[in-house]
């Protein structure tokens, strides 16, 4: 099965994932700075985390998986420095603790960097796409969000979400739907948070 069919296999699960309150007031300029300013220092907190994931994931993957994972990570150190400069920026704290919600994706990585390739691809593929979809469906953005939603929504990621696509594609994960699952899960989760704490 395509991993392309999944969303359509859980669409209750994806919609929450996708066009959850948090993002429809992104779109809408409805969610507080607080919460917002929340979500960036801990999705800060999360690339961190997929960086090491992706790193490991390449260093195991089969070669024609490699080049779309290295240009993975390459864009993730990219986006730490560009969180880095949102930081001074916006006055926030990127060694703030992490939350509850933030801390359960960092084990279930954990527990993807221990299953075989073609699980996490299917996982990488699924964080990834989740993230394009959810900041294409808060575009357009109003205007304190918007520079935001522009950068997540730029034309080369959904490229790279393709990318992903094939790779996994071409590895069939065992159980794709249940990986699937649980990384959507984790999304939800993590816009909660943030709403809860703005």
């Amino acid at each position: 099965m395509p991993v392309a069919d999944l969303p359509a296999r859980r669409p209750d699960a994806w919609r929450n994932a996708t066009d959850h309150p948090f993002l429809r007031g992104v779109r809408d300029g409805t969610v507080p700075r607080a919460a917002f300013d929340t979500w960036l220092v801990q999705d800060a907190r999360f690339v961190g985390d997929l960086l090491h994931f992706q790193a490991r994931l390449l260093a195991r993957a089969p070669r024609p998986a490699q080049a779309v994972l290295a240009g993975g990570a390459v864009a993730l150190v990219a986006e730490l420095t560009w969180f880095e400069e949102l930081a001074t920026a916006r006055a926030l704290a990127l060694d703030a603790p992490a939350l509850p919600a933030t801390r359960a994706y960092a084990a279930l990585l954990d527990r993807l960097d221990a299953a075989d390739v073609p699980t996490a691809l299917t996982a990488l593929w699924t964080i990834e796409r989740t993230y394009l979809d959810a900041w294409s469906g808060a575009a357009p953005a109003a205007s304190p969000y918007r520079e935001f939603v522009e950068h997540w929504t730029a034309p080369g990621f959904a490229g790279y979400v393709a990318g992903l696509a094939a790779a996994a594609d071409a590895l069939p994960a065992a159980e794709p739907t249940r990986v699937f699952d649980e990384v959507v899960a984790a999304e939800v989760a993590f816009w909660d948070m943030a709403l809860a704490a703005g």
